[in-house]
């Protein structure tokens, strides 16, 4: 089964804040294994544009630091799945972790 991941990333490593990242790791997973990792430049950071942006290109799991409850909302609400309170490493790192089920969440880590 073929599943797209998102990371926000700044200098290479998950951003805590998705809504104050440079881009977006989307890394593609086949049968449990890394099979591609791009970069997209994220949109104008308004309310919604995140969610829709990642689900136009086809993304099924956010894995996040932190954000606000609105944003992880509308995630839902285009079915993407939240993985959220997740430490500060590079994207693949993580993607491995959650594949493994060994990807620490924890409290988001986003104020509002």
């Amino acid at each position: 089964m073929r599943k797209k991941i998102a990371v926000p990333t700044v200098d290479g490593k998950l951003c805590s804040h998705f809504g104050h990242c440079q881009s977006f790791a989307v890394i593609e997973v086949e049968n449990n294994k890394i099979v591609s990792e791009d970069y997209l430049n994220p949109p104008g950071h308004e309310p919604g544009s995140f969610p829709r942006f990642l689900g136009e290109h086809g993304v099924n799991i956010i894995i996040a630091g932190g954000m606000g409850r609105r944003a992880q909302d509308l995630f839902m609400q285009n079915n993407i799945e939240v993985c959220i309170g997740v430490s500060q490493e590079k994207p693949s790192a993580l993607v491995y972790k959650y594949l493994n089920d060994d990807l620490e969440t924890g409290n988001n880590l986003c104020d509002h």
